[in-house]
């Protein structure tokens, strides 16, 4: 049967739905051996022996690697580099550290030859209590980010009204269908190809490079299609290391795929937080002053910081906003990016506490919101390259419904159920890299497009053949876009929604650059200035013309403006009155994101964002027993993510008006926004539908109950 798609489907959407589509895990090397990681059953301390002669003499291994036997990796020899140097030391810094790894030639047989590992150790005191060590004088407490003050410093204990609370926020973990994993093949005169799960095919292909010194050209990184990304595939971690390492020694491909309770310790996660807010305003509702102090969590072998109280800073007009970020290191795993770093943290305590200054005004929250929005960034002092944030706020409220809410929060009562209405901004860096892409345009009516650029599932190829589509006038069925392959033109990791912005951009360029040269040769054939690029090629007798063209910001007026994306998002929730249960009821979410390129893709990235947020707001929660420094629910089953029943439908708007500044498209990023802020909009809808304030995420029976 042929498929035909048309603008408003997914370039790979059939693919993907036949099962055509090919990850990581599927690929199928002659010779494949699979790979067992043994992980450390300490927190802290000394490996003194590991005993690998029952695995070794099990069915089917072929070697057991760790410190003690490993291939060399010169860059593990210079100072610097990689923070955790996987089986380079005999130090664990964190429960559940690879130590080993056990390769067989089938995955049954190398994970029970896992199990005969035998490690003796030598333990010594270890810390991974966050909450306790905000408050111990003796733990380090690193700066995460410089201090920032405009104004008057905490300004806002003398206003006329103020609010001081505290939010928290548990380490929530990267837990998509795909787990975690590489497949890799050291071949002959150090040529290595691995297929891998990675948001960055070039920063995979560098990191390898310089881990084992060999040129970055030897290296073959694949990734076509990535089972969900989240952030933690933003970089290449030790178990991908190890991988190679036992394919190195080996001289044959290993697969490695690490267990779901492996994916809570080994690819990072979203640390937790501890914010304090101060608001104040005068009585008419005017901020005067905004205190955003935070706390998040690190590693002891590696400091990790993100962008928690950047939106503080400048989403609301004050004179006075001072902020302190602080990373406390534990004996954990590093954490890493995940979904709205840094700012949807930031966003849940900031937003919370925006609503609770509206309340003690008894103001309408979106009417406060709108008295302090800011008509140009005031931490820079100069205009937003496009902000519709208000007419947002109007849409978005006729849309739920917003005037049936009731600023008496317990107002209205559906049976047993009290409804409640919620409402949060989010915002995050409008941002443009540096990326190449080529095109091929050929004499078939076909147009080729490659890039080494990823796609999580936003949809990137989608975004760019509409791109290139319109500009090219050519149907989107003849346009290929390839990608998630190191050997096509450079592009940057997909992270902090700013593909589309960069790599677009690239595409732009390099479709204007093929119209001008198609016009030159139609020129220079004496044909008509509109004639068919099909023709032209044919008249000059040429079977493509090809273009490579590097694009990076090139809008001298850019530096002059502030580029960021919007969203708002408004909830309706029922909370039972006997049991505390919450159910997010209704969902509007509008985003201020330029213009849309790709309608379907955008509105599942908003989608998704929303569905991440009700997990954020609801039911997320990595439990750490800190007697052993282990969690405890490590598993699909006890760490809860939203199902279809917890997830009503979602009505999505966007303002699709083009940004003028940030690229030739005047398309502004989208998935950073998508969750950044949902988490609030829930916790204010609670509170107005019973007068209790949860600021502990997530938002559980037991913590309504006992408000």
């Amino acid at each position: 049967m042929e498929f035909f798609i048309d603008e408003n489907d997914r370039v790979d959407g059939i693919e993907k739905v036949t099962g055509k589509a090919k990850y990581f895990a599927e690929y199928q090397l002659p010779g494949l051996t699979y790979g067992v990681l043994v992980t450390s059953t300490i927190t802290k301390g000394k490996i003194i022996a590991i005993d690998t002669k029952a695995a070794k003499n099990a069915p089917g291994v072929l070697d057991v690697l760790s410190h003690l036997n490993k291939p060399s990796a010169a860059g593990y020899e210079q100072a610097g580099g990689s923070p955790m140097k996987i089986f380079y030391t005999d130090q664990v810094f964190f429960n559940g550290q690879p130590i080993a790894i056990v390769v067989a030639d089938t995955f049954e047989r190398a994970t029970y030859a896992a199990s005969l590992v035998k490690v003796s150790y030598e333990k010594t005191a270890f810390n991974t209590d966050f909450e306790a060590s905000i408050k111990d004088a003796a733990v380090k407490k690193l700066q995460g980010a410089p201090p920032y003050v405009r104004g008057i410093a905490d300004a806002y204990k003398t206003a006329e009204v103020k609010v001081e609370q505290t939010y928290k926020m548990p380490v929530e973990t990267h837990n998509p269908m795909e787990l975690h994993g590489i497949i890799a093949d050291w071949g002959v005169n150090d040529k290595v190809t691995v297929y891998a799960k990675t948001q960055g095919v070039k920063s995979t292909q560098n990191t390898i490079a310089n881990v084992f010194k060999i040129p970055a050209e030897n290296i073959q990184v694949n990734s076509q299609f990535v089972g969900g990304g989240f952030g933690m595939a933003l970089r290449t971690w030790p178990l991908e290391i190890a991988a190679i390492m036992a394919s190195k020694q080996l001289k044959k491909p290993v697969k490695l795929i690490i267990t779901r309770d492996q994916m809570f310790t080994m690819v990072g996660n979203r640390p937790a937080a501890y914010q304090k807010i101060g608001l104040g305003a005068t009585k008419d509702g005017k901020i005067t002053g905004i205190t955003h102090t935070a706390f998040g969590q690190s590693a002891t072998y590696e400091n990790f910081t993100e962008g928690v109280v950047n939106m503080s800073k400048f989403m609301y007009d004050s004179e006075n906003v001072n902020t302190n970020y602080y990373v406390i290191p534990l004996d954990m795993g590093v954490p890493i990016w995940m979904r709205g770093p840094g700012e949807a943290t930031g966003a849940f305590a900031l937003e919370s506490a925006i609503d609770e200054m509206a309340f003690a005004l008894d103001m309408d929250p979106l009417d406060f919101r709108a008295k302090n929005d800011p008509e140009q960034d005031p931490s820079q002092k100069r205009p937003f390259s496009s902000k519709y944030i208000k007419e947002a706020y109007k849409l978005g409220a006729a849309k739920i419904g917003w005037n049936n809410r009731k600023n008496k929060p317990g107002s209205i009562v559906e049976g047993s159920w009290q409804i409640g209405y919620g409402v949060s901004v989010g915002v995050f860096n409008a941002g443009r890299g540096r990326a190449s892409v080529k095109g091929i345009l050929k004499a078939d009516g076909t147009l080729v497009l490659q890039s080494a650029t990823s796609d999580i599932g936003p949809g990137t190829g989608t975004g760019m053949t509409l791109i290139a589509s319109k500009l090219m006038n050519i149907p989107v069925y003849k346009i290929v876009f390839e990608l998630g392959d190191s050997s096509l033109p450079p592009a940057p990791s997909q992270g902090g929604s700013a593909t589309l912005s960069t790599v677009g951009s690239a595409v732009n360029d390099v479709c204007v650059a093929l119209k001008s040269t198609i016009a030159e040769l139609a020129a220079n054939s004496n044909m008509d200035a509109t004639s068919n690029f099909v023709d032209v090629l044919k008249k000059n007798n040429l079977p493509m013309i090809e273009k490579t063209i590097q694009s990076s910001q090139n809008n001298p007026e850019a530096k002059n403006y502030s580029m960021y994306s919007f969203s708002i998002h408004f909830v309706q929730v029922k909370v039972h009155q006997l049991t505390g249960v919450v159910k997010v009821n209704k969902i509007v979410s509008v985003g201020d994101s330029g213009k849309i390129v790709s309608p379907k893709t955008a509105r599942s990235q908003m989608v998704g964002g929303a569905v991440g947020g009700i997990g954020m707001a609801l039911t997320e929660e990595a439990i750490l027993d800190n007697r052993y420094g282990r969690y405890v629910n490590n598993n699909f089953a006890d760490y809860h993510v939203p199902v279809n029943a917890d997830v009503p439908d979602i009505d999505v708007i966007f303002i699709d008006k083009p940004d003028p500044i940030v690229n030739p498209m005047g398309a502004k990023g989208m998935g950073e926004i998508a969750l950044i802020g949902f988490a609030g909009a829930v916790a204010n809808a609670v509170f107005n539908a019973t007068g209790k304030r949860i600021r502990s995420l997530p938002i559980t029976p037991d913590k309504v109950l006992e408000a």
